[in-house]
């Protein structure tokens, strides 16, 4: 009975056994299937965009960043002594040439005129009086009546008051140019940066009252190292930026420093600027030397060149497949780079993803985006 119940058990779990090692034997074929195929699919082409070697006119150029300074800042200051009495230009203020900027008390110089102008008067009734004693004498004289002396002692004395006379009127004259001064003028246009006195005080000849600033004229103060001096000298052109304005410049140099700063080892190279409208002086300034150029240079974007094992390489395109060149490189600027050797114009090269080739791998150009989106 025993026996006849494990033939039983024994008759059922060998199908069961037999159905499992045929699953697994399928499972594992097709494991080999797959991994047979995937081993054969080839590798996707390196997705890249493309640049062509150019050629343009290279500037051989050493940048500087410096300030502007103002070269006619005068502090306008007090001609005469007196009171302040009114102020009409404060800081910030747009000034004209000839505009007043500050009036001074003219009480002491009204009566001063008002004094002199008597002392003319009495001197020339003195003067007329002594011409009529002159001409009586003459008629005196010719009649012997008197001597000669009387009339010339009465000549002398005519001329002497008639000296005193023109002694007045220039009083007078100095009196009103003086008078003039108590009211201060603009000496030039343009800014006022600084008052220094307000009404009620009282100033002293020389005594400052605003200083100006004008924008007419500017330097340009740029330090650049002190190897790069023995390349540069007076008139050699340089192209000015300042933050203040959009306006590109071109300038000259005007000179050089002779004296080399001592905590920065540069020298300092100065250029002119002058009447550009939105310069500041104070600002700073962006200079660029020009010290030469190179015609035809060959030029690429700089994320063209790739550093390998082998050196500085690009990656000319040609039939769907990068070919690595070496090349000899040269100046940097402005995000591209100049090609020495190695790369003629007109060739078409990696551009992104350029990294990321290696020679005779295949590629697939990027089409370009219109340029409107």
């Amino acid at each position: 009975m025993l026996k006849q119940k494990h033939h039983s058990i024994r008759n059922k779990i060998l199908p069961l056994l037999f159905a499992m090692t045929l699953m697994c034997m399928a499972l594992i074929s097709c494991g080999k299937k797959e991994a047979e195929s995937g081993s054969k699919k080839k590798p996707q082409p390196a997705l890249i965009s493309t640049t062509v070697a150019e050629t343009n006119t290279l500037e051989i150029r050493e940048e500087s960043i410096g300030t502007l300074e103002g070269l006619i800042d005068p502090t306008v200051a007090a001609e005469v002594a007196g009171r302040v009495t009114k102020v009409l230009a404060h800081p910030g203020q747009t000034v004209k040439k000839g505009e007043t900027l500050v009036l001074l008390d003219a009480t002491d110089y009204n009566l001063q005129r008002t004094q002199a102008q008597a002392e003319e008067a009495r001197l020339e009734a003195l003067t007329n009086n002594q011409g009529r004693i002159v001409e009586r004498n003459q008629v005196l004289v010719q009649k012997k009546f008197i001597s000669q002396n009387a009339l010339e002692d009465a000549t002398t004395q005519q001329i002497a008051l008639q000296q005193q006379l023109d002694g007045a009127k220039a009083q007078i004259a100095i009196i009103d140019h003086t008078k003039t001064k108590t009211t201060v003028i603009a000496p030039i246009d343009g800014v006022v940066q600084k008052q220094i006195v307000s009404a009620g005080d009282f100033v002293k000849i020389g005594d400052p009252l605003l200083q100006i600033i004008s924008k007419q004229k500017l330097l340009a103060h740029l330090p650049l190292p002190e190897n790069i001096a023995a390349k540069i000298h007076a008139g050699i052109k340089v192209r000015l930026t300042t933050p203040t304005s959009s306006d590109e410049i071109i300038s000259t140099i005007r000179e050089l420093k002779p004296l080399i700063t001592e905590t920065s080892r540069s020298v300092d190279v100065i250029a002119a600027v002058n009447n550009q409208t939105g310069w500041q002086p104070g600002a700073s300034v962006k200079g660029e030397i020009i010290l030469g150029e190179h015609a035809n240079a060959i030029l690429i974007p700089e994320q063209c060149v790739i550093l390998r094992p082998a050196g500085e390489v690009v990656y000319v395109i040609k039939h769907g497949l990068s070919n690595q060149r070496i090349v000899k490189t040269g100046l940097r600027q402005d995000g591209k780079i100049e090609i020495i050797e190695g790369l003629s114009p007109g060739e078409l090269i990696a551009k992104d993803g350029a990294a990321f080739l290696t020679d005779k791998a295949k590629v697939k150009v990027e089409a370009r985006k219109p340029a409107h989106q």
